[in-house]
This record gives structure tokens, sequence and C-alpha cells, in this order.
């Protein structure tokens, strides 16, 4: 199964909350859902999956390692707790959480998995330009996708262009930059949204797809739920590079590191 377009992203989802949540999303017609150990809340993304009745291969299933789990073994380990965690006889996409300095062990570990068929995707996240250029001279199995923080103010064009002529998918975590007064106040997005008939955040979303760039946006309110999923609209040129040019160049969360 290819990843899905659009996906639920689960940061800062807990307890009842997030089984909620994930479920209620995966009844209105998300697929994919993203998901990490950092996160603690495997189990209850499990639990709610488990209360879908999804036929188990219409889902993508995302998660992320972390430190402890950062040699061989303790990634073989961990990505069986995930399952455990999940409830699931095997995971579409196991990413390394962020970049460790036994990255390229780690990703071994992942290789192996996914040639025996717990893992179906492998790949990597936040990770930048010089670290992505040492585990494609280390690896075997190119990295599915890198997931980076990446939204309307801090686009990314260059690093974005070069993942993508590698053959590697660029997911990107805070597509609504954890804030959304700062695109529902921005002049811009709030005009080209009224042009499309659209909300500003359906408009921030939008140019991200149109970069073929994949998005994990988060809501715990249904409606909003739904609008992060119906994106099938296109912005034209000229206001596509009126976006563009709301690109300050600058992160948000600290992983400034092209």
């Amino acid at each position: 199964m290819e990843i899905p377009k659009i996906g639920l992203g689960t940061w800062g989802l807990k307890g009842s909350d997030c089984e909620r949540v994930v479920e209620n999303a995966i009844k209105i017609g998300y697929r994919h859902i993203d998901t990490a150990q950092m996160y603690g809340n495997e189990r209850e993304v499990g639990r709610a999956i488990k209360n879908s009745r999804i036929n188990r291969s219409e889902l993508f299933i995302t998660t992320k390692l972390c430190s402890p789990n950062t040699n061989y073994d303790s990634v073989i380990n961990g990505v069986k707790e995930s399952l455990k965690n999940l409830q699931l006889d095997y995971l579409d996409l196991v990413l390394i959480h962020e970049p460790y300095t036994s990255s390229v062990e780690m990703y071994k570990a992942l290789e192996y998995l996914q040639t025996k068929g717990l893992i179906k995707h492998i790949g990597v996240s936040n990770f930048n330009r010089k670290q992505i250029d040492n585990l494609l001279n280390n690896c075997t199995i190119l990295p599915y996708v890198n997931q980076i923080e990446n939204h309307i103010f801090y686009q990314r064009e260059e690093y974005v262009k070069y993942l993508q002529s590698k053959g590697i998918k660029v997911v990107a975590w805070s597509p609504l930059c954890a804030d959304i007064n700062k695109i529902t106040n921005n002049q811009t997005i709030s005009e080209i949204s009224k042009k499309y008939d659209k909300t500003p955040a359906q408009i921030a979303l939008k140019f991200l797809l149109q970069r073929d760039i994949y998005i994990i946006p988060k809501s715990k309110n249904e409606e909003r739920l739904k609008e992060n999923l119906n994106l099938n609209f296109s912005i034209g040129e000229e206001d596509m590079n009126k976006l563009r040019k709301l690109d300050k160049g600058k992160t948000i969360f600290g992983w400034d590191r092209d």
C-alpha cells in the first residue's frame, strides 16, 4: 500500500481523547495514522484501530523509534513492542524519529525487519542533507520518506527538491505550523481562501500537496478533521507564487539543520 497523501498526526493526543479522535478520523475517511513511541499513545491508537473494524489492508500505520531504542537489537525489540502496543501483525512505515550517532546501525535493523515482512516501508524523520547523504552511502534500501518540519512559513524548497530527486518522499509534520492563528490571521492566505471558498487551513495544506509533499495534520475537532481531508481543489500558479513569498526560511521548532 502506498502512503496516502493526507494522514492524521497524533502528537499530543492522549488517553480517551486519542482513541476518540483516531476512531472518528478513520470513520470520516482517514487511512493513514501517524504515531510514535515518543508520543506515548501507541496503545490508544491501537485500540482505536481495532474498534474501527476497518480491514487492516485499508490502513497505513506509521510509528517512529526513539531513544533508548538506538542500537541494532533494541530496534528489533522496539518494533516488536510497537506491534504489540498497536495490536498489529505488521507496520506500514517505521521511521527513525530523529538523527542519532547510531542511525546507520538502527537503519540496518529496520532493513532486516523489512525483509522479514514486519515492516512494509522504512524511513527517517528530521534528517538534514548531510545525515541523509550519510545514510544513502550506507544503506541497502532507499528511505521511503523523510518526515520533516514543513509548512507555508518554512517551505525548505531546495531541500524538498533534493529529497524528491533522490526518490525520497517528503512528509510534513506540523503542516499548519502548530498555531492555526498564524495562518487564519495572514492577509494573503485569507484573501486566497475567500477566492477559492476554502478555509485558510485548507489553502495552507493544499499548498503543500501541490508541491508533492505529504501531510499529517492533527485536530480534535470533527469539522476540522473533515476540512483537512477535503482538499479536492487546485490553487492557480499565480496564487501559488503569492504563497511562496510567505516563506520566512526559519524553523519554528528548532530543526533548522538543512
